[in-house]
């Protein structure tokens, strides 16, 4: 296939290997180029067509690779990874860079529920140390005083605000967006139907019919396309056949004829893979699972009564302890065992538009600041207060706390301990 390589994104890699490989005296270059943008762009893809261009070989890191039951296993492997490159560049005399792919999904944070290990953070330091010190990057348990070449390291994700702010400030990583834009994706889903017999105007038509779809979603439209072919194959050969005729025949791999790839048949499929996206986003079944999972402990009472008066009721109440079994005045209800303190803080905490959180650890956790999520992303008060109560009840014996987490940068603004195990 005659794959496309967009322009910008071929000056923005060059322009930042290049520069790495060069001595600028007085300019201090950034080591990281982070790679952002939506799901499915071919952020990656783009990487290895420049690098194929330009002639650099790549040693590649998965973020799957960034966590691992032993702590430390993940910076003892980017370390290696890099000096595997350093060492490439003196022995075959040429660029080469350090990928990390899917850096976010590995090493970020998402929300309240995403567990901050110790690997994580060593990651994150691990990469602050070496694009701090790029020719002096050292293996645990050894020390080598010969400076290293210097290897430029490119990350994408998607969501760099999920890591740690420190590592992708301006000196360690420069930040390129990749959105693709209309002329883009001409090209891209040109390169991808270039057998395919389509005219430079039905490829046009094709991307703007579908223009809002992300790059992979054309691929996989392609790839569907035979689907047809296999089914009429496999009911041909049998169920009970199919593995033998496939992977161990004398009569070789079967054949296929090329497909029907008119722009009527891909817009026909490209529909219907579009509606199951639909439905995916309309059912969000996780949603409603979460609430039952909130709700499973608690019969909840039909009663609904004033704010003025609910209000009334917890000022007259004693302060250890307040019982009531009123709702908000909006038609939702909660039956309430928690101290007025604890109920403040949770209307405080919703009240400054946050979403409310809940997290537990137990007394060894605790000592290494390592919590588990109980309770997410709770926006009404009826809704926070039962999770409140079934997650003290739940771990009665252990440290509770409430978090409040700014949605739309999704970062933690409140954390409080309301409850502590009995010594």
């Amino acid at each position: 296939m005659a794959y496309y390589i967009s322009p910008k994104f071929l000056d923005k890699l060059a322009v930042h290997i290049t520069k790495n490989f060069l001595n600028l005296p007085g300019v201090r270059v950034p080591l990281i180029l982070g790679i952002h943008g939506r799901k499915g762009e071919g952020k990656s893809f783009q990487c290895e067509l420049v690098f194929e261009r330009m002639g650099i070989e790549a040693i590649h890191i998965s973020g799957g690779e960034l966590e691992s039951p032993d702590a430390g296993d993940p910076a003892r492997l980017l370390r290696l990874r890099y000096r595997e490159a350093a060492e490439l560049i003196k022995v075959r005399g040429k660029m080469v860079a350090l990928m990390i792919n899917d850096l976010d999904a590995g090493a970020g944070r998402f929300d309240e529920g995403t567990q901050y290990t110790v690997n994580t953070q060593l990651v994150n330091a691990t990469l602050m140390n070496i694009a701090d010190n790029p020719t002096n990057v050292q293996l645990p348990g050894s020390y080598d005083s010969t400076p290293l070449n210097r290897v430029p390291i490119i990350v994408t994700g998607n969501d760099f605000s999920t890591l740690y702010a420190p590592l992708i400030r301006d000196g360690r990583m420069e930040k390129f967006y990749w959105e693709p834009n209309r002329e883009d994706k001409i090209g891209i889903v040109g390169g991808i139907f270039s057998e395919d017999g389509l005219s430079p105007r039905e490829i046009e038509q094709f991307v703007d019919t579908f223009l809002n779809q992300s790059i992979d979603f054309f691929s996989a439209l392609r790839a569907r396309i035979y689907d047809e072919q296999i089914r009429q194959f496999i009911h041909e050969v049998g169920f009970d056949k199919v593995s033998s005729r496939v992977v161990n025949s004398v009569e070789g791999p079967p054949v296929f004829k090329k497909p029907n790839f008119s722009l009527s048949r891909l817009i026909e499929f490209g529909n219907l893979m579009a509606q199951e996206q639909q439905r995916i986003q309309d059912l969000r079944l996780v949603q409603e699972y979460n609430v039952l999972r909130r709700f499973s402990n608690h019969d909840v009472p039909k009663v609904t009564v004033s704010p003025q008066v609910i209000k009334e009721e917890v000022k007259a109440a004693k302060p250890e302890v307040v019982k009531s079994n009123y709702g908000n005045g909006n038609g939702q209800v909660y039956n309430n065992k928690l101290d007025s303190e604890t109920v403040e803080q949770v209307r405080q905490i919703l009240a400054q538009g946050y979403r409310l959180g809940m997290e537990f650890v137990d007394e060894r956790r605790f000592r290494i600041n390592s919590w588990q999520s109980c309770a997410s992303g709770i926006v009404g008060e009826s809704e926070a207060i039962a999770a409140v109560e079934s997650c003290l009840a739940e771990h009665n014996g252990e440290y509770v706390r409430l978090v409040g987490i700014e949605p739309k940068g999704k970062k933690r603004m409140v954390e409080k301990i309301i409850h502590r195990p009995n010594k």
